[in-house]
């Protein structure tokens, strides 16, 4: 009895032992996933109409004449919603990523991998374009097989050819618009208007990026979420027992047993599921979900379509696979609201509320005073002590800003810029020049005085800056300091 439980085990769990895509020689076994087709299947495709609109109309999306999107990387500059971000708001870019992740625990906590097979980029385009174009020209996964196997006919060239050429086109595609996401459309629309010679680096670029998504699309497949993606790792630390993932009734379906020929029910003694393996046939990264929740598995909803189709045909309840949690099937009770989903829900709440505080009390202007390398203080005929300084102004707006700078203290110093008195920060842009801020001996009390500066927009008051002026110490102070000590 014992060896027959644990040569059950055995059978239970050998599957952790091997990827259902490489074989015991450790080559790759190309998977071919039967066509999919049902209620959950429909769903995805208009939500794949969806997500794949908005992301190629992204790039086009503007306002007040400027990009809705825009992550120009080369130019450390953002624009998220209409609002422009740069180097200097990297704390609040910090603090995105932080909520951003601690939002996929979350999300994964309490929904599993459901990113992964409804909006994942990898799988939307993957699963719903480039393998629709699959089945449209091969076929269904039959017809794919016997066509890679057969020798290279007229038919079979003819039906490759035009398959690549056309994963090649979505490919560019793709490339543009994610380059249009980084550089902005004009400058896409300057780069493939031009010669290459003009644009080496966009050109050089757009090759690159479709040669990635091409690859990614027409070979390397499923393996960019088994091998690459970091998610699939992280999800055996972040799901727990109540977490909602594509699950497999065990209490329901063992055990499994044949459906023979002509018989139109099921024994009483055996469990709903016939071992039909459709829904191995249909898995995009070769799975068996009847062993549970694996690495592989993007909840892609394939093995619930073709399982409840069965179902359906053997007159038995759909859902014999569907959305559940082990808890809710081993205990018959589901839940999402636990503490350890309160906590987090309350760390991503206070996160969001810190990160909309800086978000929409930040600064049109941001004033940067440093103290210009390798100089001291100076000292003129009339007794005023000088210091020069670098200014750098950023405005953050999509406006010219003319600005003007008072000292607000201490009330003896002041301001001369050197150059152009005018200061005009372009719109989206950086202006740097060289002040000098004069300050009498006599209000000089320590080495360091701190200076503060009001930047104005006219009578507007936009921010204050403040720099440290380096001057000498009076020796009649420190002649004082000595009588009385």
């Amino acid at each position: 009895m014992k060896e027959d439980a644990h040569n059950l085990y055995q059978y239970e769990e050998e599957f952790r032992d091997t990827l259902a895509t490489v074989d015991e020689k450790g080559k790759r076994v190309w998977v071919y996933p039967k066509k999919p087709a049902g209620y959950y299947h429909n769903l995805r495709i208009w939500v794949t109409v969806l997500l794949l609109t908005l992301f190629f109309a992204g790039p086009f999306l503007q306002w007040q004449g400027r990009p809705f999107l825009l992550f120009n990387i080369f130019e450390r500059k953002f624009i998220l919603f209409g609002q422009v971000f740069w180097p200097q708001d990297f704390f609040l870019l910090a603090l995105t990523l932080i909520a951003f992740f601690v939002f996929i625990i979350l999300f994964t906590v309490v929904f599993g991998r459901l990113w992964c097979g409804w909006a994942c980029p990898q799988t939307l385009f993957m699963e719903m374009v480039f393998r629709k174009i699959e089945y449209w020209i091969e076929g269904d996964a039959n017809a794919q097989r016997r066509l890679n196997n057969s020798p290279w006919t007229r038919e079979k060239m003819l039906k490759k050819t035009a398959k690549q050429i056309i994963f090649v086109f979505i490919s560019l595609v793709i490339s543009h618009t994610t380059m249009a996401y980084l550089v902005g459309m004009d400058q896409v629309r300057e780069i493939v208007s031009q010669p290459p010679t003009e644009h080496p680096a966009g050109f050089i670029g757009l090759i690159v990026f479709t040669g990635i998504f091409y690859g990614v699309f027409a070979w390397f497949r499923e393996q960019a979420c088994i091998a690459v993606c970091p998610y699939g790792r992280l999800q055996g630390v972040l799901l727990v027992k109540d977490s909602i993932v594509v699950a497999y009734d065990w209490l329901r379906g063992e055990p499994r047993g044949k459906l023979k020929k002509n018989q139109q029910t099921i024994t009483a003694r055996q469990g709903d599921c016939i071992d039909c393996k459709l829904c191995v046939h249909v898995c995009p990264t070769g799975i068996d979900i009847r062993n549970g929740t694996q690495l592989e598995c993007v909840n892609c909803t394939a093995c619930m379509d073709a399982c409840d189709d069965v179902m359906t045909k053997i007159s038995k309840p759909k859902g014999l696979i569907r959305y559940s949690s082990y808890s809710a099937i081993s205990q018959g009770t589901q839940k999402l609201f636990t503490p350890r989903v309160a906590g987090y829900a309350l760390v991503l709440t206070a996160l969001t509320a810190l990160l909309s505080y800086f978000v929409f009390t930040r600064a049109d202007i941001e004033t940067t005073i440093l103290k210009v390398p390798g100089t001291l203080y100076t000292k003129t005929d009339d007794g005023q002590i000088t210091n020069l300084y670098s200014i750098e102004f950023v405005n953050k707006t999509f406006n010219d800003i003319e600005l003007s700078v008072k000292v607000e203290s201490p009330a003896e110093a002041t301001y001369m810029k050197i150059g152009d008195p005018d200061i005009v920060v372009p719109r989206e842009g950086i202006l740097k020049g060289m002040i000098m801020i004069k300050l009498p001996d006599e209000a000089i009390t320590s080495a360091k005085t701190v200076i503060e500066l009001g930047i104005y927009n006219r009578d507007e008051r936009l921010e204050t800056a403040r720099a440290m002026f380096i001057g000498p110490i009076r020796l009649k102070n420190k002649s004082t300091e000595t009588h009385k000590l």
